[in-house]
């Protein structure tokens, strides 16, 4: 008999333990798949967001990251957004290469329950659970007040811009012309075109363009530093590296060193690695315990490097 009471108390005592809930720590993590897509992975700048994605979902754990590179092209992109709501993944991060042409491979997969989290750059579409990025207006502003005080009586100003459609390349030209245009006597934009964030084509327009000028600009402010690197090859070949200044955006290794060595005058530090991380981190606690973002939209206040501060750059480590 006290076998048999011994017997019932310990499963008494088993059936009320398994009726208390597991603390967070004894929680088994739920496995997720996510799709991480980016515009073009020959962009060290691209590559670098996909390495930080893929870094923080490791960090995380459990997480199986699906890698989609857009290859410049939206019909690839959407494919890969199509390819994966097929496949069932859980959620998305996605980089898009154009505000409006991904809208809707990116809608439906909104509308089939799977979240996303767009990050850099804005898609067209509605019910985003969040968006993560740099305040791409304000890092435009940031080079047009460089502008001002490396040039505080005026300058004559070619800028070029990023990708047609790309909202960044909007909103950065935006910002530059916020702050320059506020005294237009004094800031003459003597050259503007688009340049695609490229750096081969950076080259080629910024040759062309002081081939067609009878007196080299003061500046050239860049949307991008792939186009800027492409840029100061053309000013190497003409002589006019420290005649000409030269201002990038988005803080890469290779442009950090051309601003140690001088040869660029600075570019606009965005912390790419901090928006992605955050933005799998939103993702993740949205798909692991239903929590929102309190604020749908994060945005980073850019900086601009120099020489004097160069040390603020994320990615200062990684300069030789």
């Amino acid at each position: 008999m006290l076998r048999n009471l011994a017997r019932t108390a310990l499963l008494a005592v088993a059936t009320s333990l398994a009726l208390i809930p597991a603390t967070p720590a004894e929680a088994t993590s739920k496995h997720l798949t996510i799709l991480a897509s980016v515009p073009d992975l020959a962009f060290p700048f691209f590559v670098y967001m996909m390495g930080q994605i893929k870094d923080e979902a490791n960090r995380l754990g459990d997480i199986t990251v699906v890698e989609s590179d857009g290859q410049r092209s939206s019909p690839k992109q959407s494919a890969d957004l199509e390819a994966a709501i097929a496949k069932g993944v859980d959620g998305i991060v996605i980089n898009p290469n154009d505000f409006d042409a991904l809208a809707p491979a990116l809608q439906e997969a909104i509308d089939s329950k799977i979240p996303a989290v767009t990050i850099d750059r804005r898609a067209n579409v509605h019910g985003i659970l969040a968006h993560v990025s740099a305040d791409n207006v304000k890092g435009g502003e940031a080079q047009g007040q460089l502008v001002m005080k490396l040039f505080p009586n005026g300058a004559r100003v070619m800028y070029l811009q990023g990708q047609s459609g790309a909202s960044p390349a909007i909103d950065r030209s935006n910002g530059l012309h916020n702050v320059l245009d506020k005294a237009p006597d004094k800031y003459k934009f003597v050259f503007e075109d688009t340049a695609h964030f490229d750096r081969a084509q950076g080259l080629s327009m910024t040759e062309s363009a002081l081939a067609g000028m009878q007196s080299p600009p003061d500046v050239i402010v860049c949307a991008n530093d792939d186009m800027a690197l492409g840029a100061l090859v053309a000013l190497k070949s003409r002589n006019l590296v420290g005649k000409v200044a030269l201002i990038g955006f988005d803080a890469l290794p290779e442009a950090l060193e051309e601003v140690k060595a001088g040869n660029l005058t600075g570019t606009i530090e965005q912390k790419p690695g901090g928006q992605t991380r955050r933005a799998v981190e939103i993702l993740v606690a949205f798909l692991r315990d239903g929590e929102k973002p309190t604020e749908q939209v994060t945005q980073l206040a850019p900086v601009a490097i120099t020489r004097d501060n160069i040390e603020e750059a994320e990615r200062i480590g990684e300069v030789k």
